[in-house]
């Protein structure tokens, strides 16, 4: 019933800008967390950037260059990402957590959920 909607990956040269977004669907009434990880080929996931009631945390290989923000009204999390290296290159998820939902009638609340992914690609 609920799910979050991932669009903006793509390939971008070196020192180039791309902006993610993520949009969740569904009755919802609220969301605690939303943000990003990422997978690099033969790497462990990492958390990319978070933001929770407006306070926002940044893995330190992204702070200065990395933007997350959101727009409650639309249930979408952005990633503003700029001057891109090509270790940024990975697939993209989008997660949520602490959703606040409207279901039979009734308010529910889930956790931990994901996006399907979107590449991003830092080549020249």
């Amino acid at each position: 019933q609920v799910q979050l909607v991932e669009s903006g990956g793509g390939l971008v040269q070196p020192g180039g800008s791309l902006r993610l977004s993520c949009a969740a669907s569904g009755s919802i009434a609220s969301i605690n967390t939303m943000g990003w990880y990422r997978r690099a080929p033969g790497k462990q996931r990492e958390l990319v950037a978070r933001i929770t009631s407006g306070s926002t945390m940044y893995a330190n290989s992204v702070k200065g260059r990395f933007t997350i923000s959101r727009d409650n009204a639309k249930n979408t999390v952005y990633l503003q990402m700029n001057s891109l290296k090509p270790e940024d290159t990975a697939v993209y998820y989008c997660y949520a957590d602490g959703i606040t939902y409207y279901s039979g009638g009734y308010l529910k609340r889930g956790y931990d959920y994901w996006g399907q992914g979107t590449q991003v690609t830092v080549s020249s």
